[in-house]
């Protein structure tokens, strides 16, 4: 076949033509003639493509030297020749030579973020942090995602102070981050000075009382130096000179709890889940607090369903399963089930939640459902044996005899190193021969069942 010709030449104006003479090279010709560029170069730059993406790295790398010398020194085609061989080399670790081709696409074609992004990586898989740094700082200009990145590298080649005036910058900038939390406590413990950090963050607080980023870390500090009562001071000094902190709740909530200040503690905790700065990995482990909190104080649960309705734009499902489990655990499985469910809709993706929906579907005696669901699931999880399991027991119920042994034959297939649930499957199979009078079958999986030896 022919390669496409018309994509090659749109590969190569969106990889490298910056020129307006390349744009208008494209219009003029025709997609079955290159011009100066024989075939020779296209084949070969298709055959590289086909290759790199079966991972015949060498293949694809003796494709692109027929393809350069094809491409009669045309730099546009020389540029996209050479990435194409700096990707591949360094698939195949051979980072010098990826390294030289990638710079070298940077020299003819200036700073380009998809080069630029791939000698970064290159550079990361060496642990050639001081390499990247310049890179990296490069990159930021482009996309200022990447000061995470240049706060991780300026703590893994030991600029420490670096590092933490980056992490200071990002979370006054955008919030709180699980992320740069543990990066900054991984600093505080590889440098041992705690005490000098905290004399410095008191002196800044002296100086500018209202930088909110500074009574955080201070707090922090003093937590992970066991002053809790210092860190509480703190949090409330915070608060007293910025009332309208919503980052200091993320510690308030814990400390009015561990005080017994039930409602100061519920009051900091809602305040944290309406936040816009704070992000949903600290939301959902407030959530959980607050749901060890409704069970020891169950006059608060009516604020279950308010607490749901600020998480009602996520379409992640993880606050309708803790709400579920929660109901599961106070023995209310009709809300629990409503709660899974409003999940699952939410996020078919969470096979966590998909699995207790049906099990409390098994366990109200809900087969029809539990058929229905699990059907559903296996579309996106087909090689979960527990779906064909639970279609099993579900059809067993409904006298679907036929059906749930068509279903619980298909899941062992998927069953790998499970003894209980291979169990199961046997016993689910027996009862759906016995049910159809066959004895001889439902004997023979009885025996394989009773042969199984669980360990305590």
């Amino acid at each position: 076949m022919k390669p496409n010709f018309t994509y090659l030449w749109l590969l190569i104006a969106i990889f490298f033509s910056s020129e307006i003479s390349v744009a208008q090279k494209i219009d003029e010709q025709p997609t079955d003639d290159l011009g100066d560029v024989s075939d020779a170069f296209q084949e070969n730059f298709f055959e590289a493509l086909k290759q790199k993406g079966i991972e015949n790295y060498e293949l694809a790398l003796a494709a692109l030297q027929k393809a350069e010398r094809a491409a009669k020194k045309n730099p546009d085609y020389e540029a996209v020749v050479y990435f194409e061989m700096g990707k591949n080399l360094k698939s195949l670790e051979q980072y010098t030579e990826a390294e030289d081709y990638l710079k070298q696409v940077l020299s003819m074609k200036g700073e380009r973020l998809d080069v630029m992004e791939v000698l970064y990586d290159l550079y990361y898989q060496q642990r050639a942090y001081n390499s990247a740094i310049p890179l990296v700082q490069k990159l930021i200009k482009i996309d200022e995602d990447y000061k995470e990145d240049l706060a991780n590298l300026y703590h893994r080649t030991k600029q420490y102070n670096k590092a933490l005036s980056i992490l200071d910058e990002l979370d006054e900038t955008w919030g709180e981050s699980v992320y740069r939390n543990s990066l900054r406590r991984q600093i505080y413990r590889v440098t041992g000075d705690s005490e000098g950090a905290i004399k410095n963050l008191e002196t800044k607080i002296d100086a500018n009382p209202k930088n909110e980023q500074d009574y955080l870390n201070l707090i922090f500090l003093y937590s992970e130096e066991g002053e809790t009562g210092k860190a509480f001071e703190t949090a409330k000094a915070l608060l007293e000179n910025q009332p309208n902190s919503e980052l200091v709740h993320l510690a308030l909530y814990k400390f009015y709890l561990d005080e017994g200040n039930t409602t100061d503690a519920r009051n900091s905790m809602k305040k944290v889940f309406r936040s816009t700065k704070i992000d949903k990995e600290n939301k959902y482990k407030v959530l959980s607090d607050y749901i060890d909190f409704v069970t020891k104080n169950p006059e608060y649960e009516s604020d279950l369903d308010e607490i749901v309705s600020v998480f009602s734009s996520d379409g992640n499902g993880q606050v309708y399963e803790q709400l579920g489990g929660y109901y599961v655990s106070q023995d209310q499985k009709e809300t629990a089930l409503r709660f899974y469910e409003q999940g699952a809709r939410k996020d078919p993706d969470n096979f966590s939640l998909i699995k207790n929906t049906l099990l409390l579907h098994i366990d109200l005696k809900n087969f029809q459902d539990a058929i229905s669901l699990s059907e559903e699931a296996l579309g996106v999880f087909p090689a979960q044996p527990i779906l064909y399991l639970i279609n099993g027991v579900s059809n067993n119920q409904l006298s679907n005899n036929d059906e749930a042994i068509d279903m619980l034959e298909m899941g062992l297939e998927f069953l790998f190193d499970n003894p209980t649930m291979e169990k199961d499957f046997y016993e689910q199979l027996s009862a759906a021969y016995m049910a159809k009078g066959n004895t001889k079958k439902a004997e023979e999986y009885t025996r394989k069942a009773s042969e199984i030896k669980l360990s305590n």
